[in-house]
């Protein structure tokens, strides 16, 4: 589905990926682990084309992608929920569901799939009409992961998708993942819980400082010391 070889990107002067190659399967979850800075989510920036790298290569589907613009690579069936969450604040539940859209011509298939979000996600139909700014982070987040489904992607890129939430909805953002997967869509996901990121994906990648330092499935680089001591607390 996704092959990244040799990527470099800048920011200014900071060099912030340092020869980056890794592979995403089609039907996988595949996921990047470090800590904050190491580079992760420069590295779904640059594949979303919000960065531009300055050497190395990004295939999707074996079509080269880092010279396309955003629009065109979600076109393409790359979609990205944002750090942060990064709703539209001032725009209703179902406008942001609708602005997820905005590559796509057909209006009915479009009102189509925005039901479809708010059957997966009960809480978004009750506040369809309320302003996304308003909902709590739960929510929100909810909302981000739909709205990033209404392009209808064929890779699903997430950065922290459980950051902020309390333990329950971490189970239930997770849960909502798997689901996903299991519906056909592949998922590369970026994620500072590592051992929950570790326990639902098949495969791994560790980034330290912009370097991939350790990569294999997910199960075996759960096991390994030193990914037990520095991402899980482990000793």
């Amino acid at each position: 589905m996704l092959r990244v070889t040799d990527l470099h990107t800048y920011y200014g002067h900071v060099h912030a990926l340092r020869g980056v190659s890794l592979e995403v399967k089609e039907g996988s979850i595949v996921t990047l682990i470090g800590n904050n800075g190491a580079g992760k989510s420069t590295l779904l920036k640059t594949i979303s084309g919000l960065v531009r790298p300055s050497s190395g290569t990004i295939e999707l589907l074996g079509k080269q992608i880092e010279t396309s613009s955003c629009e065109e690579i979600v076109k393409m069936g790359i979609s990205q929920t944002p750090e942060g969450r990064r709703v539209f604040p001032r725009s209703s539940v179902l406008e942001n569901l609708e602005m997820g859209a905005y590559t796509r011509k057909n209006v009915r298939a479009v009102r189509t799939d925005a039901e479809a979000m708010m059957d997966r996600f009960p809480i978004l139909r009750e506040r369809r009409n309320q302003l996304a700014g308003t909902l709590s982070g739960g929510e929100q987040q909810m909302l981000t992961i739909a709205r990033a489904l209404m392009s209808r992607p064929k890779l699903l890129m997430l950065d922290e998708p459980s950051l902020g939430l309390m333990p329950t909805l971490v189970k239930e953002v997770f849960k909502i993942i798997q689901e996903i997967r299991a519906e056909g869509t592949t998922i590369l996901l970026v994620e500072q819980n590592a051992r929950k990121a570790l326990a639902i994906a098949e495969y791994a990648y560790v980034i330290e400082t912009g370097k991939v330092v350790l990569e294999g499935p997910a199960n075996q680089i759960r096991e390994m010391d030193q990914v037990r001591k520095a991402y899980l607390g482990e000793y």
